[in-house]
């Protein structure tokens, strides 16, 4: 039987306690399923360090940190500095999860705004790609998008993107990446999908945003990396090509955009 093609799963969160006492199993079955690599993301400062212990324990396990929006309220304010210092690992290859989150945490949309901004600021100064959580707030993530994009250029990834035509269309407008998670899977996700086939195939990520977002069979489940294949045969169906192509094309988006991983993989 011939191999898996090899896929990236961009968005999950290996840290947390869903994994607990079998992520060595968790990450075999994603090697088994053809996910070669994972970016896992810290969505607090100060679980960086568990993160990073994470991906330096596996090499196929890269990392992202930042303070989540649904966190901000209750987070110390994250600094440019203190971003840039993180930046400085050599497997820590993105700045986020940050962004903006009114359906549950509207009440902090201010410190919100200010925190995508810092965030904004240490994804220039480092050159990582930022990495963004958007729920219902399309209309002030892309206005703030398009404006600090006009006051200096960074890479981006609209990750787990499940938002309206007009923010797709707005982020692809400035180059960034839509990524498409268990979500676009989902049987009623007819719109959703309409969204990912009118984009460029040159921008499209695949994720699982593990531990959450399980694509079907596996809906209500526990999500896990390995299921990046399930939305990977969804999403090449959508672009009208057999797997292999569609993993090809997102492996090379993943290396586009997240550079510094691509160079890490190289190197070792």
């Amino acid at each position: 039987m011939s191999a898996p093609p090899e896929i990236v799963d961009s968005h999950c969160h290996l840290d947390f306690p869903d994994f607990g006492g079998e992520l060595d199993a968790v990450i075999a079955r994603a090697h088994a399923a053809g996910v070669t690599r994972m970016l896992t993301i810290a969505t607090r400062l100060r679980t960086e360090p568990a993160v990073r212990a994470i991906a330096e324990a596996h090499p196929s396990v890269f990392y992202a940190a930042g303070t989540h929006p649904m966190s901000v309220a209750d987070e110390p304010m994250a600094t440019v500095d203190d971003l840039v210092a993180l930046a400085r690992h050599p497997k820590m290859v993105g700045i986020g999860e940050t962004g903006l989150d009114y359906h549950y945490t509207s009440d902090s949309a201010e410190v919100q705004r200010q925190s995508l901004r810092v965030h904004i600021a240490a994804a220039r100064e480092t050159g990582l790609p930022l990495i963004i959580h958007a729920r219902d707030a399309d209309a002030d993530m892309a206005r703030i998008l398009t404006d600090e994009h006009r006051a200096g250029a960074f890479g981006c990834v609209m990750h787990c993107f499940s938002s309206g035509p007009e923010l797709a269309r707005a982020a692809l407008d400035l180059g960034f990446y839509l990524s498409m998670s268990g979500i676009a899977a989902f049987p009623k996700s007819t719109s959703l999908r309409e969204i990912f086939a009118a984009a460029p195939l040159e921008r499209i990520l695949l994720e699982t945003d593990a531990p959450y977002l399980a694509p079907p069979p596996h809906r209500g489940r526990r999500n896990e990396p390995a299921y990046t294949a399930h939305t990977a045969r969804v999403g090449a169906e959508v672009f009208g090509l057999d797997l292999e192509s569609f993993a090809r094309a997102t492996s090379a988006n993943f290396d586009r955009l997240f550079a510094k991983a691509a160079r890490w993989r190289q190197a070792a």
